[in-house]
C-alpha cells in the first residue's frame, strides 16, 4: 500500500504541482494548522445565540478529533511521514513533528464541518465541507501525508462529526423533557 500511496504523491508532485497551486494549497493547508481556522470559526459561532449550537457541536467535534486522531491513533500507528521514505518526494511545507496516520488536518476539518452541517444555513455548510475537502487535498499536494492518511482522517472526521450530532441531539431532547 505504501508503494501505491507513494506513487500517487509522486504523480501529484510531477503532474499537478505548479507555482499557483503551491501558493494556493500552501495557504489552504495552513488554515488547518493546529485546527486554527476551525477553532476561530467555532469561537465566533459561540459568540452569537443564533449560531451557538453550531459552535457547541463544532467544539465537541474538534475535541473528539484531537483525542481520537492526534492523541490515540497517531501514537498507536506511528506511521513515518511520506517525505521521509518516498524517494524523490519533496515536501513543500515545514516538516511535521508527529506521526503521519491519520491526517489531523483532515480529521479536524471534516469533524467540525460535518458537526455543523445541520446547524447552519446550507450555503455556509456546503462551503465548509468544500473547505474541508480542499484542506484534505492540500495535505497530499504539499507532500506531508499519504493518501491513506487523508482517507483515515476523512473517515474518523466524518464519523466524529456524525457521532457528535447523534449524542448532542439526544442530550438536547433529554433537556427539553
Amino acid at each position: 500500500m505504501i508503494s501505491v500511496d507513494g506513487q500517487i504523491l509522486l504523480f501529484i508532485q510531477e503532474h499537478i504541482r505548479n507555482a499557483v497551486g503551491d501558493v494556493f494549497f500552501g495557504g489552504i493547508t495552513h488554515l488547518g494548522d493546529a485546527g486554527i481556522f476551525w477553532i476561530v470559526l467555532t469561537i465566533v459561532l459561540l459568540c452569537f445565540k443564533q449560531t451557538r449550537r453550531a459552535g457547541i457541536f463544532s467544539a465537541s467535534a474538534l475535541l473528539g478529533s484531537l483525542i481520537v486522531n492526534n492523541i490515540i491513533l497517531k501514537n498507536l500507528v506511528g506511521r513515518v511521514r511520506p517525505y521521509e521514505v518516498v524517494a524523490g518526494l519533496q515536501c513543500i511545507v515545514a516538516p511535521a513533528v508527529d506521526a503521519s496516520f491519520p491526517s489531523g488536518h483532515t480529521g479536524a476539518s471534516f469533524a467540525s464541518a460535518v458537526s455543523m452541517y445541520k446547524h447552519l444555513p446550507k450555503k455556509y455548510a456546503v462551503l465548509l465541507i468544500i473547505l474541508a475537502a480542499l484542506i484534505a487535498f492540500s495535505r497530499l499536494y504539499v507532500g506531508i501525508h499519504y493518501p491513506t492518511d487523508v482517507l483515515g482522517g476523512l473517515v474518523t472526521g466524518i464519523g466524529i462529526g456524525l457521532l457528535v450530532n447523534i449524542i448532542g441531539n439526544k442530550i438536547l431532547e433529554i433537556r427539553k423533557v
